[in-house]
């Protein structure tokens, strides 16, 4: 039976892989394609999958820049149920000719709509609504066959429908999770609107992952590189039961590994069935980085220096591809598509460099998020030790030390952090968030210590609440818990005189400083 299916058209927002997450919470199958797909491709995919309906996601552009991108206007006229938002929302009321204007004051963050004629697509929604915007271009009117449905303080038009087509938009996002009713706007649609059946389970990814690496790789051998973060661990384990000793894991220690990991990780893996080979690569990774602060050039340096080890093992175990963990919030970030803004290099994505010496780069988790990495892992029956780390980045702490690199740095920010991870665990907060962690930044402050003048560095502690790392809320630590953290650092670091703690969502800013 065909699943009944939602597309998304990529606009090149970064929202735009949450929304079909979204979808597919609701057990509604969604697939993403570009914003430019024609109606005739449409109605071709309709052969495969049950198209009930079509969400034009957001985007970085202004619908009045010269290379805007814009959709095919005949899918209006397949009477397929379509949802706009954002930059979606703004497309189809001026393809309709309705006026879309740069605001004199834009929206970002948190917004109150008020909802003027609820429909069906703000079914259960009344008076004033909590919302996320992320707008400069704003819907002043719409052509007479639109209906205006809600209303901001700066938006006129902040959600409508067509009068006789099954047509909407909404200027905030309901895919993110500080639009408090957001799940329900988007339920609305799915099951109100495009009349969707919720008959999309996730397929065994496992079993089809190690399919498609067998079918790539083949016969030949694969090195892949090994963080022991739960993706390129799920990934090794895939891989190892799809090619079994024809893969070689790789961990590179680059020395900017959190306190006590180097050895968790090889006696983890050690006892695997696998060829594991660690490699000392301190010196050679903070040599390179000497003197360097720009956080892109950080990241595209250690991309390339991961990349010339990996080849070096490669040369040495007769490997001709290579595999990494990589999963989309990565590719997102780093910009993946004509229209997409980046917003920082992933070492593993474009921090690549453009020549490399393998027949191929293979990434069996790259279309998934963190949580469904999880599953996955969990699946495989991996360790509770592994599937419930929290994320941490491949560059490590040189993208949690602002500025230049040092090995005094280093040493700071790595015992820092380990004091950040033992309190907030010891205290049973760990379980909820997302990542918690420390970062160093480039200036230093006065203190007092033993009555006498210090300076020294500033840390910052940082702690979120995520689903899926797209979005991301800070945590409400207690007071008490940031006490002993603030206490226990200033007090044992010698160096550190001072403690904060960052209370700023994603967005705007994003999990990690660099």
């Amino acid at each position: 039976m065909k699943p009944d299916t939602i597309l998304v058209l990529d606009f090149g927002g970064q929202y735009c892989h949450l929304i079909g997450r979204r979808v597919r919470e609701h057990r509604v199958y969604s697939e993403i394609t570009p914003y430019n797909i024609t109606s005739n491709h449409i109605k071709a995919l309709t052969k495969h999958i049950n198209i009930k309906g079509i969400i034009l996601s957001g985007g970085p552009s202004s619908i009045y820049e010269e290379d805007a991108p814009k959709c095919d206007p005949m899918i209006f006229d397949l009477n397929i149920p379509t949802l706009g938002l954002c930059y979606g929302h703004q497309l189809i009321a001026s393809l309709y000719g309705g006026r879309v204007e740069a605001a004199k004051k834009r929206e970002y963050g948190i917004s109150y709509a008020m909802v003027d004629s609820p429909d069906d697509l703000l079914k259960g929604l009344t008076g004033i609504q909590k919302v996320w915007m992320s707008h400069g271009d704003t819907v002043f009117e719409l052509p007479r066959p639109f209906q205006i449905l809600a209303h901001t303080k700066n938006c006129p038009v902040a959600a409508f429908k067509h009068r006789e087509k099954p047509i909407y938009g909404l200027q905030w996002h309901p895919e993110v999770i500080h639009t408090e009713n957001g799940s329900l706007t988007l339920k609305n649609f799915l099951f109100r609107i495009c009349h969707c059946v919720p008959n999309w389970v996730m397929e065994d990814f496992a079993a089809q992952a190690i399919k498609e690496v067998r079918q790539v790789v083949g016969s030949k051998k694969c090195v892949i590189g090994l963080s022991g973060g739960i993706d390129s661990s799920t990934a090794t384990v895939l891989a190892s039961k799809a090619i079994g000793r024809s893969l070689t894991a790789v961990f590179v220690d680059h020395g900017f590994m959190r306190k006590g990991e180097p050895e968790f990780i090889q006696s983890f893996f050690q006892r695997f069935d696998l060829s594991f080979i660690p490699i000392d690569a301190r010196r050679r990774f903070l040599q390179r980085l000497k003197g360097v602060t720009d956080p892109e050039q950080k990241r595209k340096i250690i991309g390339e220096e991961f990349i010339r080890v990996f080849e070096e093992v490669a040369e040495r175990v007769g490997a001709e591809y290579l595999m990494q963990g990589t999963i989309y919030p990565d590719i997102i970030e780093s910009g993946f598509g004509q229209h997409s803004a980046k917003i920082k290099t992933h070492h593993n994505v474009a921090g690549i460099p453009a020549r490399i010496k393998f027949r191929g780069i293979v990434e069996p988790l790259r279309n998934l998020y963190k949580d469904e990495v999880r599953r996955v892992a969990e699946k495989l029956n991996l360790s509770d030790l592994l599937v419930r780390r929290q994320p941490f980045p491949g560059p490590g702490l040189a993208v949690r030390i602002i500025g230049d690199i040092t090995q005094e740095k280093i040493d700071v920010v790595r015992e820092a952090d380990a004091i950040v991870r033992e309190e907030i665990e010891a205290s049973g907060l760990g379980e909820n968030l997302w990542q918690y962690f420390a970062v160093l930044i480039d200036s230093k402050t006065t203190g007092v210590k033993g009555d006498a003048r210090a300076y020294g560095h500033t840390i910052v502690v940082r702690a979120l609440e995520s689903k899926e790392a797209m979005t991301a809320s800070f945590a409400k630590i207690p007071y008490e818990t940031l006490e002993k953290i603030a206490t226990r650092i200033t007090n044992e670091i010698s160096e550190v005189t001072r403690v904060v703690y960052d209370i700023t969502h994603k967005p705007p800013a994003t999990i990690e400083w660099e």
